[in-house]
């Protein structure tokens, strides 16, 4: 399940704006968003296609004649801009507490990064046990709001709710079924930043369902945004609260879907990441 008991305020809207994407789906006229289709390209324009990718190809090649290893040290002063999806940023934290990275440096990166994380943690199968809860929710929760989260995270995890979405009350799945419940960020944004606090908003996609030929629960897929207000505690971020929002989301795509037994392998077979810049 994805963080959609979470606390604090929520609302439907997406980031929207004018960086979004349109997708063009093959065999329509036109793209899902309205707009026309680019027309297929003649044989006439072909070689001059052709030229263009062998200059790049060249200017590839000439550019990479420096040589020389990556520069791990994360400095991008002697490297090109990257482009706004590109993967940024430097070395992960090496600290760990309980499965979850710790020891974020103070910058906006660090603060990404720990919302990143903290929203996979708050976002996993864990967090319907009662002692791994209180486990996740101790090493992500500033000092401050600790016991708010705690109680909060407690009445959202009850025994109805448990038994409502067809689990056991200690939060395992009833025999013959996996419990699925993944959240997988795909980016962060930054909506404030100063110092020693940070607003961040983590793109995710989720999974949530139960496995199983007698499943009523199949295993879903959605994407949400989860809101995190951090604070620096002096030596690491740690979450003051927490607030989610359904979407962006994006066409879906026209794969066939697969078996209830597939998606119990693949979930035991593919274990989840940590999520760093």
């Amino acid at each position: 399940m994805s963080l959609g008991d979470e606390h604090g305020d929520r609302t439907n809207d997406g980031f929207g704006g004018s960086g979004q994407t349109r997708t063009r789906l093959p065999g329509t006229p036109e793209d899902v968003y309205g707009g026309a289709r680019r027309p297929v390209r003649t044989s006439r324009s072909l070689i001059g296609v052709v030229g263009v990718v062998v200059l790049l190809i060249a200017a590839i090649a000439f550019a990479n004649q420096g040589g020389g290893s990556d520069d791990a040290s994360g400095d991008t002063a002697k490297s090109p801009e990257s482009a706004p999806t590109a993967a940024t940023g430097v070395r992960p934290v090496k600290g760990e507490a309980g499965g979850i990275p710790t020891g974020y440096a103070q910058d906006e990166q660090g603060a990404q990064s720990a919302a990143a994380n903290y929203a996979a943690a708050l976002g996993s199968d864990g967090m319907f046990n009662d002692e791994r809860r209180q486990a996740i929710v101790a090493t992500v929760a500033h000092e401050s709001t600790l016991a708010t989260l705690q109680s909060g995270f407690d009445a959202d995890y009850s025994a109805d709710f448990l038994a409502q979405i067809g689990l056991n009350a200690d939060g395992t799945a009833p025999a013959g079924t996996t419990f699925v419940n993944r959240t997988m960020p795909a980016g962060t944004k930054v909506q404030k930043y100063a110092g020693d606090t940070a607003d961040i908003d983590v793109w995710c996609v989720g999974l949530f369902g139960l496995t199983g030929e007698k499943s009523t629960k199949p295993v879903t897929s959605g994407w949400f945004t989860v809101s995190v207000k951090l604070q620096w505690n002096g030596s690491d971020w740690k979450v003051l609260e927490t607030s989610q929002k359904t979407g962006p989301t994006p066409v879906t795509g026209d794969n066939p879907v697969s078996g209830s037994d597939e998606i119990a392998d693949a979930v035991n077979g593919f274990g989840g990441f940590t999520y760093a810049r």
